[in-house]
């Protein structure tokens, strides 16, 4: 198959799979990958046309990086190469993080590898700080925008405010900005395959939508009614079909926004696991390729490991992992086939493309406020309830220990500039030595 630019799929999805192996560290180096290998060195993608589909894949529920792959692949080979974009974006990391839970489960106790895995998560505190950074420099081109980041972020940590009216609130921010100048100052491509002027993408259509939406729809709730017809409604695999099947609708704006209801659900709401052991998950999950989101896998094997039910825990965990993952990824798929073609012919809106970015404004606050959640849950033994909605760590369980690999992890990041796989391994080598002294 060859797309409209004259690219054939077959050397597409040779690309696609050479970027799924490159997509370390969340979505910041995710896009960043995509915008390296897509927009500046293969020139297949306008660097306007780029942000646009990074924009609206912003306001989709669930993770940016993996739907963004899957508009470009759209962009350049219809339903098809989306399908393969975004599946390609997504399987290496979840065979990945499938090995690394099992590891985890098996051996996770023992105390040289909690001390890795403990080493792992002081390290993701820096590489969410940078992540907050790089997205930041991005995002937030004038003053109002950078107020739209504190105050979702103020939002909430101090208020608790759900993330949909935060996501409402800077969109109508977005809007009333529209006639500020540069909010778009993005170099256009002229000579780009997909070029930021091209109409050749797919046109929507009705009957376009119902298709797609009625096969999507079905993919996604099967494999819940299975389990729900073979185990019942009271095992622990339906409550994370229905949990994470609901939490891909409502998760606005990435895997950073989906980390902190998780968090909030899988360690306070059902107690599946502790604050450590979700910032240990995170630590996996930024140790493969692939979308940060596949933690979700993690917490899917572990929360099933250890309520089977009548099933083998093991049987129980792979279920349980493979339950969360397609929940997750199906609806991202059918939120961007469905809306792609919509969202092009909205190109050159400015009020469209204003509250597009008030929201990739706020969603920088969302990163922040998970690197806060992350920082208190490793750094210190105890985390107590403050005033409003606010979290507060008891100083008097500093660990200082992986406060300095913190630290040290912040400066490879932010000033030798260490790719992420080096950072991460120093991390976790750190860990070790830690764990061996004390």
């Amino acid at each position: 198959m060859t797309g409209a630019t004259g690219l054939s799929l077959r050397e597409a999805t040779r690309v696609w799979f050479q970027i799924s192996l490159q997509t370390f560290g969340g979505p910041a180096g995710q896009i960043a990958v995509m915008q390296r290998t897509l927009v500046d060195d293969r020139r297949w993608i306008g660097q306007r046309r780029f942000l646009h589909a990074l924009n609206f894949c912003m306001l989709l529920p669930g993770p940016e990086a993996q739907q963004l792959a899957t508009y470009l692949g759209w962009l350049l080979h219809g339903v098809r190469g989306g399908l393969i974009a975004g599946g390609l974006f997504v399987l290496p990391g979840a065979v990945a993080m499938l090995a690394l839970s099992i590891v985890y489960v098996r051996f996770g106790d023992l105390p040289l590898v909690s001390a890795v895995f403990a080493g792992l998560a002081a390290t993701v505190v820096a590489i969410v700080a940078h992540a907050v950074v790089r997205v930041g420099s991005r995002a937030l081109r004038q003053r109002a925008l950078v107020g739209v980041a504190v105050g979702a972020f103020l939002a909430i940590v101090v208020f608790g405010v759900p993330f949909p009216l935060v996501i409402v609130a800077a969109g109508i921010v977005g809007w009333l900005l529209r006639r500020a100048p540069d909010l778009d100052d993005a170099e256009p491509s002229p000579d780009a395959l997909i070029s930021d002027d091209d109409l050749t993408a797919e046109r929507p259509s009705g009957r376009r939508l119902l298709w797609i939406l009625l096969v999507g729809v079905v993919l996604w709730v099967a494999p819940v009614v299975a389990v729900l017809a073979v185990v019942g409604p009271d095992s622990v695999l339906v409550t994370q079909g229905l949990l994470f099947g609901g939490m891909a609708l409502i998760t606005f704006g990435g895997a950073y926004a989906a980390l902190s209801f998780v968090a909030e659900q899988a360690v306070d709401g059902f107690g599946w696991l502790t604050g450590p052991e979700m910032a240990h998950g995170l630590a996996l999950a930024e140790t493969t390729p692939g979308p940060l989101i596949m933690v979700l896998q993690f917490v899917g094997f572990v929360a099933a490991y250890r309520q089977p039910g009548s099933l083998d825990p093991w049987l129980a965990a792979a279920l349980g992992a493979a339950i969360t993952t397609w929940v997750t990824f199906v609806p991202c798929f059918v939120f961007v086939l469905v809306g792609a073609p919509y969202a092009e012919r909205l190109r050159g809106n400015r009020a469209v493309a204003s509250v597009l970015t008030g929201i990739t404004a706020a969603v920088v606050g969302v990163i922040a406020s998970l690197g806060l959640y992350l920082a208190m849950h490793t750094l210190f033994g105890a985390v107590g309830p403050g005033p409003l909605a606010l979290e507060l760590p008891r100083w008097s369980t500093l660990r200082p220990g992986l406060l300095a690999i913190a630290v040290l992890s912040a400066v490879a990041v932010f000033v030798l500039r260490w790719p992420l796989p080096r950072t991460l391994a120093a991390g976790a080598l750190l860990g070790l030595a830690l764990g061996a002294v004390q």
